[in-house]
């Protein structure tokens, strides 16, 4: 997965403008002000700079992937608006420009840098600074990495102004994940109805001691390597995410909850079903399903379409 070649540009612009050591120093700054939940002491050009360049792409790949299965579950249920709240730099509206193209994209961002960015990167977008309550009514409501410890006195709020849908996604961690699923206990116990990625609106059947997450494989920079003194041309953004919707909608018999471990002649599945985890052992004996599984990938449907 890589962003669009314009937003690469303007990342690279960015990063040049700042300089290598002070971008590296304000990287390393910002990861360990999330891990510590404290503030990054950096200039708003250094900070900017540093989010885009390790944090947007990765941002944007998730986004991307979940709205990909969103689009693919809403089927011919039309999305005219959508909200991104917690915009940041803009990368969940991209990646809604891509699945929804056409759709009013409304984006509601406080940092007034990363806001700055945003209205660059999506030029046709409306954009707010600030979040008030009630909500107006949009066909999309999106919050990607952004709800964190807000999410009692927003989640609700989000869903009432969601005509169609609502999608929530958090870094695939115990802490991400535990967010995840209180929004959707929560919404589906108001009324909303699952679209992905369970399959079931049954209670979810995860052990506390562990977590839902998938990734998104995405594409590094020569810089982005350089920052991260990393080898690999590529990383794993791993992620959890929660879709419902106003309708009910046809959802799989299960979907496939870790990356598929393939040995000859045998591909084993970790899924999830309706309230319950399996493994599932497909061999060539079963030449169709062997064949499915081959192409199958982590956070894909498994199983046949309500």
């Amino acid at each position: 997965m890589q962003l669009p070649p314009d937003v690469r540009r303007l990342i690279e612009e960015r990063a040049e403008s700042v300089g290598f050591a002070a971008l590296k120093r304000a990287a390393t700054a910002m990861s360990e002000s999330y891990r510590e939940g404290s503030a990054a002491h950096l200039s708003d050009a250094e900070r900017t700079a540093a989010y885009l360049v390790t944090r947007m792409p990765a941002t944007y790949a998730a986004a991307y992937a979940v709205l990909r299965e969103v689009r693919r579950r809403l089927g011919s249920r039309g999305v005219a608006s959508v909200l991104d709240i917690g915009a940041g730099t803009g990368a969940a509206s991209l990646a809604a420009h891509v699945w929804f193209p056409g759709a009013g994209i409304t984006m509601v961002e406080r940092d007034a840098s990363f806001a700055e960015v945003a209205r660059l990167l999506v030029p046709d977008a409306a954009i707010q600074p600030m979040l008030h309550l009630p909500l107006p009514a949009h066909d999309l409501v999106i919050a990607a990495y952004s709800l964190g410890e807000i999410r009692e006195p927003l989640s609700k709020g989000l869903w009432q102004s969601a005509q169609v849908a609502m999608v929530a996604i958090e870094p695939g961690t115990p802490r991400g994940f535990a967010l995840i699923r209180g929004i959707r206990d929560e919404l589906l116990s108001i009324g909303a109805h699952m679209l992905a990625p369970c399959p079931a609106e049954s209670p979810c059947p995860v052990p506390d001691d562990d977590w839902c997450h998938f990734a998104a494989r995405v594409e590094r920079s020569s810089l982005h390597r350089r920052m991260k003194d990393g080898a690999l041309g590529y990383e794993d953004e791993k992620y959890s995410y929660v879709a419902l919707a106003r309708e009910e909608v046809g959802l799989p018999s299960g979907r496939i909850v870790r990356r598929p471990k393939q040995e000859p002649g045998l591909i084993v599945l970790e899924t999830c079903s309706a309230g319950r985890l399996r493994t599932e052992r497909v061999t060539r004996r079963d030449q169709e399903a062997f064949r499915r599984a081959r192409k199958a990938g982590w956070g894909d449907a498994w199983g046949t379409v309500s």
